[in-house]
């Protein structure tokens, strides 16, 4: 594998022709390079901040085998390679003169990967979470559900949402990939928000879901209040919202977890959600990264 068999570019439209039908092809284990850039695709290319993304793709013998992207200044976000593959992916970003503060992706990847950048750029890689990719199989509601109902949030819950987005942030110790008011209106102008509420129609939980690509939806975020946790509501709000998708006909429901949060990793196995993979998160000090 060379590093020469990656190609780098800032054409997203460019880049999802290429890489579109290898992406489709495991739209489970390539959720986030989907669901990243559709937003992209329909909200622009600053999205997540100012500087323009950056997309590649890894073509052997005419067929796509791997493809990244990256929205600075967050982490390098690549799907599943193997450890030459990841290695070549380490000495192309170097040869391009590109910093690389971390990297997210598939375990096995994401410690390649590290190992490699280290190799070829210096300095030491960290991890920062540990995640599990979930599907959704049989979805079982729980009982009994606590009282009150689902309400899809709509423009007059705004506020409620910002300020929500930045509690969650803060509680999962990660940085706000997109301004919390633009999240807010995007989420509200999909229906991407779903509360649980008590009778009284205070919102209690919140839970989201990305918008449909390639036949597969992901849950995010799950939200509740330090102080109303522990009650049901997350399971009720995720139970429903789940049910909402697949009412809609999509089949391919995933979410993913903290593996160190065994308390939420428990409540969507209840609910009917079974293990496709983990995830690491790796950040980079000295040399090439951050």
């Amino acid at each position: 594998m060379r590093p020469d068999d990656w190609y780098c570019t800032q054409d997203l439209t460019g880049f999802l022709s290429h890489a579109g039908g290898f992406l489709r092809s495991r739209p489970d284990l390539h959720t986030v390079v989907l669901t990243v850039t559709e937003t992209l695709r329909t909200s622009g290319l600053r999205a997540y901040g100012d500087e323009a993304p950056v997309f590649g793709v890894l073509e052997v013998g005419g067929q796509v085998r791997a493809a990244y992207f990256r929205t600075p200044p967050y982490r390098l976000n690549v799907t599943p390679l193997t450890p030459d593959e990841a290695d070549s992916l380490a000495a192309h970003l170097v040869a391009l003169g590109h910093s690389v503060p971390g990297v997210i992706a598939a375990r096995e990847t994401a410690e390649a990967f590290a190992t490699a950048w280290r190799r070829h750029a210096g300095g030491r890689g960290t991890v920062s979470q540990s995640q599990r990719l979930y599907r959704l199989g049989n979805l079982a509601l729980p009982q009994p559900l606590p009282a009150g109902r689902a309400r899809v949030a709509g423009k007059e819950d705004r506020e409620q949402l910002t300020r929500w987005y930045r509690e969650f942030i803060e509680a999962v110790g990660d940085h706000a990939a997109r301004d919390a008011p633009a999240w807010a209106d995007s989420r509200i102008s999909y229906g991407g928000i779903t509360f649980w509420e008590d009778p009284d129609g205070t919102p209690l939980a919140m839970a989201g879901v990305t918008p449909v690509v390639a036949g597969q939806v992901r849950v995010a975020p799950v939200y509740t209040p330090a102080h109303l946790r522990g009650r049901g509501y997350a399971g009720a709000v995720t139970a429903q919202v789940s049910r909402a998708v697949l009412a809609s006909g999509v089949r391919e429901v995933l979410l993913f977890t903290d593996l160190a949060n065994q308390t939420s990793n428990s409540l969507y196995q209840r609910i009917g959600y079974r293990a496709v993979a983990d995830f690491a998160a790796y950040d980079f000090r000295g040399a090439r990264g951050f």
